[in-house]
């Protein structure tokens, strides 16, 4: 089984409260890519609540996002439309920047439904939730191949994006 992980495309990311110019250019391309893909795909929603910036996180990007149930939490309606049609379309809610869940959840595909033979990772942001979660990934299932498609990601900036990009390598993740 091929799996595709779509990493926080949510509004709030995209052009809202920590949108970028690089996030809404990757929007037209994640879409293309989950409508091109041959295996499961998995998104992931960054899910905080009304007390964000008491939490540690806020305290260190004191910027609220993705409070759950607002407009800036949900999925991108093109990575949402593209997505609703796939089968075993799955969203995991996650309150941190790397999801065990996600880590737990494809390790039971792996162990109950057929090997995974691969995991690709495309999103945002780069630098934050898509190193973490590919990072995470490695070490849940350390010999199945990870993959992140750089086309398809945005940092915080281009020079934090390409930072991230080149640690992943370094940590035996194949950018593509």
């Amino acid at each position: 089984m091929k799996i595709l992980v779509v990493v926080d495309m949510q509004n709030d990311f995209i052009d809202g409260s920590l949108g970028t110019t690089e996030a809404q250019r990757i929007v037209p391309a994640v879409s293309e890519m989950i409508r091109d893909f041959d295996g499961r795909v998995i998104a992931t929603r960054d899910t905080h609540g009304e007390n964000y910036l008491e939490s540690e996180e806020g305290k260190h990007l004191p910027v609220v996002h993705c409070v759950k149930g607002t407009t800036g939490w949900k999925i991108r309606s093109e990575i949402a439309e593209a997505a609703a049609g796939k089968a075993g379309y799955t969203i995991i809610d996650k309150p941190t920047f790397g999801s065990k869940e996600l880590g737990e959840y494809i390790r039971k595909l792996n162990d109950t439904e057929e090997p995974v033979e691969e995991i690709t990772l495309a999103g945002l942001c780069t630098d934050i939730c898509v190193i973490s979660n590919a990072l995470l990934l490695k070490a849940f299932l350390p010999e199945v191949p990870i993959r992140v498609a750089g086309a398809c990601c945005a940092g915080v900036t281009p020079e934090s994006h390409q930072q991230a990009l080149n640690a992943m390598k370094m940590c035996q993740i194949e950018i593509i």
